[in-house]
């Protein structure tokens, strides 16, 4: 059993007979009045997004997820597949359980596929990747203020933000969660 108060992003939870995975989660305590916990939960099986507020005591049964790591190889149509490390059984998912982050990620990367009762719901891809910078403008001369960004595309087709001292060839690595730029590789 989970209490509310221990939320977490990533927790998931049995609400009502369905699984529920935490997104988003607040704590707050009013100046008047009980606390309480604002949450934006996802079901895992549908993707429905929903936000409800609950009581910091109120319990849920602990929903276990399988997360197994497995090797993207390659996309056919909206479908891509992923190799067992233990079988080399590959497997394929569509593409509406991939998720933002899977922009990220290139042909052998390693990923943790997560299912539940057997139900394939979501891929995880590690949480930084290296990528090389295909396409980018040059930093203007003189433009030094700080914080300064141009747009980069990836070798993935992902386009993110970068500081205007990387050019194109830089390998750079990128968190898949916040899909930001965080240093070079």
């Amino acid at each position: 059993m989970i209490s509310a108060g221990d939320f977490r992003n990533g927790v998931t939870f049995d609400m009502d007979g369905n699984v529920m995975q935490i997104i988003e989660f607040q704590h707050v305590k009013p100046g008047k009045g009980a606390a309480f916990v604002r949450t934006k939960i996802r079901n895992v099986i549908s993707g429905a997004v929903i936000e409800k507020t609950f009581s910091p005591t109120d319990k849920f049964p602990t929903a276990y997820v399988e997360r197994k790591d497995k090797q993207y190889l390659y996309k056919d149509g909206n479908l891509y597949y992923f190799m067992d490390n233990e079988t080399y059984e590959s497997e394929p998912i569509s593409e509406d359980k991939l998720g933002d982050s899977f922009r990220f990620i290139k042909e052998n990367m390693e990923c943790k596929i997560l299912s539940y009762k057997g139900v394939v719901f979501g891929v995880e891809p590690p949480f930084f990747v290296e990528l090389e910078v295909v396409e980018t403008e040059p930093g203007v001369k003189g433009d030094t203020a700080t914080n300064v960004t141009k747009p980069a595309k990836l070798e993935t087709g992902a386009e993110i933000k970068v500081p205007l001292f990387i050019n194109e060839g830089d390998m750079i690595r990128v968190d898949t969660r916040t899909g930001e730029y965080m240093e070079r590789a």
